[in-house]
């Protein structure tokens, strides 16, 4: 049975060592980091989001999609720049983050950086720091994201499903969550996000940065918190038909030699063996 406690366990490895033993390599870090927020609805989550990250990076731009809890208000309050998204078009988290990060060349913001993240979740405390000094320090990495942790696992099994799938190797990666410090030139190599994946946008982003030659990192660090909020088998369930969806088109889409994403081998008809 998963342990309430392990919310708390600190871990600590050669890419944390590094990064303690480096304390002033940060120093630039708010000058050189921007932060991208997508979110509906957020409510009190994005307050606490927009609070977490505000204060550690250059700009942050907030793309909302539809909200009718007055978050646009809240995030502008807070000292955001605010993107509205044109819902005429159909929706999805890939082309929220690009719009993200267009408004961030609209605002003439000169960073090296964006650090991505979901409005229902906050940054940890010196998160910024380790994945800044990481990439500083590894110029073939185009992405680097730490450990994600449920904020109320013991809420209900989906709450511990969830913290439970965020709790992936640490090491050199396939692909990152939506919450990662991403590389900005390496970002604009491979052209973004794909706008028309609905789900799972960032390990088909992660496809084309390895095609390339990028590398991903996971470090052992402690990088956000999330508040899924998941008390009834129908939010899970809704989400498990997008994850279902998001595997299909992943498949289609970058299923083929040789990085066969999302293609178990022994399915993989008409690829060899």
């Amino acid at each position: 049975m998963y342990l309430a406690n392990l919310s708390y366990r600190v871990r600590l490895s050669v890419d944390t060592f590094v990064s303690e033993q480096n304390p002033n390599g940060a120093q630039d870090l708010p000058k050189r980091v921007a932060a991208v927020l997508i979110g509906r609805n957020e409510g009190q989550r994005l307050q606490l989001c927009l609070e977490s990250v505000l204060p550690s990076v250059a700009v942050v731009v907030y793309v909302d999609s539809g909200s009718q809890d007055g978050s646009l208000a809240m995030a502008q309050a807070a000292g955001a720049a605010i993107v509205e998204l044109d819902m005429s078009q159909p929706f999805s988290a890939a082309r929220a983050r690009n719009i993200g990060v267009a408004e961030l060349s609209s605002l003439g913001a000169a960073v090296d950086y964006v650090q991505f993240l979901d409005g229902d979740c906050r940054l940890q405390e010196g998160w910024l720091a380790a994945g800044f000094q990481f990439l500083e320090a590894h110029a073939d990495y185009a992405v680097v994201c730490g450990r994600r942790r449920e904020l109320f696992p013991q809420a209900s099994i989906y709450n511990q499903l969830c913290d439970l799938e965020w709790d992936t190797p640490f090491g050199d990666a396939l692909s990152c969550g939506g919450d990662a410090l991403v590389r900005l030139s390496a970002f604009n190599q491979v052209g973004g996000f794909n706008a028309k994946v609905i789900a799972g946008e960032e390990p088909e982003l992660c496809v084309r940065l390895r095609s390339v030659g990028w590398k991903i990192r996971r470090l052992d660090a402690e990088m956000t918190w999330h508040d899924a909020a998941m008390n009834r088998f129908s939010q899970w369930w809704r989400r498990a038909k997008r994850a279902g969806y998001a595997y299909a088109q992943g498949a289609a889409l970058r299923g083929a030699p040789p990085q066969r994403h999302w293609v178990p081998r022994r399915f993989a008809f008409g690829y060899g063996p």
